[in-house]
């Protein structure tokens, strides 16, 4: 991984991993679910002054001095999440310029909000998809981005590195990321 250690501390009084709550990806961007999103508490307490609800169905509770951006997809194959990937990254990137802290979430903090966060990764730390999506699921582990946003990731890595670290691959199951072909043969061979 090419980023510096220092970008992806952890502050003081946060626990990693932490799947039911926020879980801390760099010094400033957290990854939780809806309900996580709306408690005030931890929001105050992880000092965070942005939050992107990437969901159609979580309503966020508006506090006092937190920014709120709404990117409007549902977690299916087919949804564009790729038109997000620059503008949210953009937008992350600038709020940690100015020392803020941004929390992504959709509803389970699984598929949405870990691709922008896989692709804020690649783009502002130089990261691989495959080094973004190993060092975020080390912190978030429930990661699982769908089948489609995969796809859009892998296109945004090319375009990013003309590279590819991770490509789809035919499976008994249909077309997953070649990242998840050791965990399917073991499901199969059971």
């Amino acid at each position: 991984m090419t980023a510096s250690a220092s970008s992806f501390s952890s502050s003081q009084g946060v626990q990693q991993p932490s799947i039911y709550s926020f879980s801390q990806i760099t010094r400033s961007l957290f990854l939780s679910n809806g309900v996580a999103a709306n408690d005030k508490l931890l929001l105050s307490s992880n000092r965070i002054t942005a939050i992107v609800n990437a969901s159609v169905e979580v309503v966020n509770v508006f506090f006092e001095g937190i920014q709120y951006i709404k990117v409007p997809v549902t977690d299916a194959r087919d949804s564009r999440l790729y038109d997000f990937f620059d503008p949210i990254a953009d937008l992350i990137h600038t709020i940690d310029m100015r020392q803020g802290r941004t929390l992504l979430h959709c509803m389970a903090g699984v598929s949405r909000s870990a691709s922008l966060c896989l692709a804020y990764l690649m783009k502002y730390h130089s990261m691989s998809l495959l080094d973004a999506h190993t060092w975020t699921k080390s912190r978030r582990p429930i990661i699982r981005p769908n089948n489609g946003f995969w796809e859009q990731l892998i296109n945004y890595e090319f375009k990013l590195f003309n590279n590819n670290t991770v490509r789809m691959i035919n499976s008994p199951v249909g077309n997953i990321p070649d990242i998840y072909e050791k965990d399917l043969r073991m499901m199969i061979s059971m």
